[in-house]
């Protein structure tokens, strides 16, 4: 048994990695991969020290991939760490808050 938190994906936020997968993968199955295998990562990190990076927009808090421009963005509650977005660092800047409702 594990004493880390369960980690949930807003459904939006899953949707987001399938697209970033597919945009990937028609442009390299290799760099598609690579984005996956980032993504788990910081996921693993996320869930290994989930308040290792400060709060921003109230209560919510943001990871930043190394090769890729995207951040994983969540928040930690009593029960899990929600997942509520993977978002483009360049398009639509705060479009995920409505998901912290």
């Amino acid at each position: 048994m594990t004493d880390r938190p369960l980690v949930s994906f807003h459904r939006e936020a899953v949707e987001e990695i399938e697209a970033a997968i597919r945009w990937y993968a028609n442009r390299s199955h290799r760099a598609a991969q690579r984005f996956v295998d980032e993504l788990h990562a910081a996921v693993e990190t996320i869930e290994a020290a989930p308040n290792r990076w400060p709060e921003f927009e109230g209560v919510a808090r943001r990871v930043l991939l190394h090769r890729f421009p995207y951040l994983v963005i969540y928040r930690v509650t009593k029960q899990r760490i929600e997942v509520l977005a993977v978002a483009h660092g360049h398009q639509r800047p705060g479009y995920w808050r409505e998901r912290m409702e």
